[in-house]
């Protein structure tokens, strides 16, 4: 099962994300830390994402879908994850949904707060 939790800075997504994997028994998945994960570990993607993030650019959709990818199809998300943030641009959602195609799966619910 894969959730995807949307809504602005403070809108409770982390709370709740962590609260549903306590209850589903999977992991949270933040961008944010995923991310660093990513970087602290020297990843072929993370040295990526630094490379952009030196220059003081943005690091570009593919890249940390790259990243998503990586932890998505890991042995800790077999039974499904709540991504928390995941996504903030119609572009983005579009990307995830693809990228989760491309590796089997889906999402199954999206919660969004306005």
């Amino acid at each position: 099962m894969i959730i995807v939790l949307l809504g602005p800075p403070g809108a409770g997504k982390g709370t709740q994300a962590d609260k549903l994997a306590a209850r589903l028994g999977i992991p949270k998945i933040a961008t944010g830390d995923v991310l660093r994960a990513a970087l602290r570990e020297g990843t072929k993607r993370g040295l990526e994402a630094k490379a952009y993030m030196d220059r003081g650019d943005l690091v570009p959709d593919s890249v940390i879908l790259g990243i998503l990818q990586d932890v998505m199809t890991s042995p800790a998300t077999k039974k499904g994850a709540i991504l928390d943030g995941a996504v903030r641009t119609v572009p983005q959602a579009e990307g995830l949904g693809v990228m989760l195609a491309e590796i089997g799966k889906k999402v199954d619910l999206s919660l969004i707060h306005i």
